[in-house]
């Protein structure tokens, strides 16, 4: 069918033939198709190879090991990293944009790898939220632990204000240390506004809160194998969602452990950041190595592993 526009305004009357367009869409959408079950390829062989690695043994049970040791000897590594390194700079964009927000990514990328993880198992609502609840469980140790050493390093902690000496005593003090006025009753955030100097015995949150997300992040993608092993094989393949929030959370752990190994080696403080990866590794201690682990119910969220619990499915379907 062809279709004619005239314009009488130039006589100008261009011939406008469908069966051409159709054509050349197809001919657009053939290369799309192609293009798209490529990446589809490739997202599956990746996700599969991730799959196995998180899911083995030696992840599950040493990964905990290698991060404590990155942690003690992490700081060594500023004998040798450049001072004019772009990650030198405790203003870069990294810094800026996700180590402040470091619970909020975290939170979001596990969160919805458990939505769909629980979704493709066909949980019931009850038990997809059991599963949920383990994120909620870490954001409230997260603030709790936050609110603590705020209150501790404001008990622990002393105000001084930099006094800047007399011009007759200029000469004499230029070799010695400034005078420092104490200020009581300022809190760290007040002293550090007012420009004054905070001193105290400190833990590092930074350290804390990186440690515990790395260690939350491999717990709960750790299952992702065993998922793909008991999915029929017709099934594996259109589960791009999942697989693809999977991924990210892979990225986002090596995300988390870039910026860890940063802070150790460009900005150590001995012990503040042994002491933040110390309380790290026992709040996963305690939540996934202890109150997991008890028998799974409303008062506990129960492990990972609990996806594919099939007397605990039934037990929440009836």
């Amino acid at each position: 069918m062809d279709v004619k526009i005239e314009k009488s305004s130039n006589g100008f009357t261009p011939d406008i033939n469908l069966e051409k367009l159709c054509k050349s869409a197809a001919e657009l959408i053939v290369p799309g198709n192609v293009i798209l079950r490529l990446l589809n390829a490739a997202l599956v062989f990746v996700t599969d190879l991730l799959a196995r690695l998180f899911g083995s043994n030696l992840v599950k049970r040493h990964f905990h090991l290698m991060l404590s040791a990155l942690v003690l000897f992490g700081p060594l590594l500023s004998f040798w990293v450049s001072k004019y390194s772009i990650f030198a700079n405790s203003n870069h964009y990294l810094y800026r944009k996700f180590l402040k927000s470091t619970w909020g990514w975290t939170c979001i990328f596990s969160g919805s790898f458990t939505l769909l993880l629980s979704a493709s198992a066909r949980h019931p609502p009850s038990l997809l939220l059991r599963h949920l609840s383990r994120v909620g469980v870490v954001g409230l140790l997260w603030w709790g632990s936050q609110r603590i050493l705020t209150l501790l390093e404001d008990a622990a902690g002393t105000c001084y204000e930099p006094i800047t000496p007399d011009q007759d005593t200029q000469g004499t003090a230029s070799s010695a240390q400034p005078l420092l006025l104490l200020h009581e009753d300022q809190t760290k955030a007040s002293c550090l506004r007012a420009n004054m100097v905070w001193r105290a015995y400190e833990v590092s949150q930074d350290i804390l809160i990186l440690c515990l997300c790395c260690l939350q992040l491999v717990e709960e993608v750790s299952v992702f194998g065993r998922h793909l092993a008991q999915t029929k094989p017709l099934q594996r393949s259109s589960c791009g969602p999942l697989r693809f929030i999977f991924l990210l959370c892979v990225v986002l752990l090596t995300l988390w452990m870039f910026l860890l190994l940063c802070l150790l080696a460009h900005f150590p403080k001995f012990p503040s950041q042994q002491l933040g990866g110390a309380l790290g590794y026992l709040g996963w201690r305690g939540l996934y190595q202890g109150w997991y682990r008890l028998k799974p119910g409303w008062g506990c969220p129960g492990l990972p592993e609990g996806h594919f619990s099939i007397t605990d499915i039934q037990k929440h379907s009836q």
